[in-house]
């Protein structure tokens, strides 16, 4: 969705649910900035957004980009693209849910604020995602990623739940989907 805000300028709107807004960024001096960066360096800022090398080359190949909504097509789409080991590779940069990151780099920072909703959590909310994590691990070999952004404590804990009753295929279709929206929120942030 654009709104002119003034001429050479517009404001994009990035939805991760149907109606529910994650992100505005202005096409801008920071979309400048990240076209006009070498190609290491986006790839570098990428790899916050997803831990994943290839998509990140893929994303920086792609400049320069006329807008942001260009740069979100190129980025979403190599997303749905990953294979299996590369979403893999990628759920090994994030935290375990209800996990605080201790890092000062900007995907641990991201992590925390995506995480926010956990820090009024209680001890009894807290030792049932803790549980929750590891029967998950247990069951699916890998990591409960979800997409926490805005979302409370125990719409977290209902997620985790849920999710140990899906199957193996159906179980990696939602982890590549929640990667899908982090990725994309936090490309949104980068470029904002």
């Amino acid at each position: 969705m654009f709104a002119p805000i003034h001429p050479g300028t517009t404001r994009l709107l990035y939805f991760s649910r149907p109606q529910e807004v994650i992100g505005v960024a202005t096409v801008s001096a920071v979309l400048d900035e990240f076209n006009r960066r070498p190609a290491a360096e986006a790839e570098t800022e990428l790899l916050a957004c997803c831990a994943v090398p290839d998509w990140a080359r893929a994303v920086a190949a792609g400049r320069p980009y006329p807008d942001v909504a260009a740069v979100v097509a190129v980025a979403d789409a190599a997303l749905r693209r990953l294979h299996w080991s590369e979403v893999a590779r990628a759920l090994a940069a994030h935290p375990r849910i209800g996990e605080r990151p201790t890092g000062t780099g900007r995907e641990s920072a991201w992590s925390r604020r995506e995480q926010s909703a956990l820090d009024g959590a209680d001890r009894d909310t807290r030792a049932a995602l803790a549980r929750a994590n590891q029967e998950y691990e247990q069951r699916f070999g890998y990591l409960f990623l979800v997409f926490a952004d805005g979302r409370t404590d125990g719409e977290l804990l209902a997620a985790a739940r849920r999710r140990l009753g899906n199957d193996p295929g159906t179980e990696r279709e939602v982890v590549r989907d929640e990667l899908r929206q982090i990725a994309l929120l936090r490309l949104s942030r980068l470029l904002s």
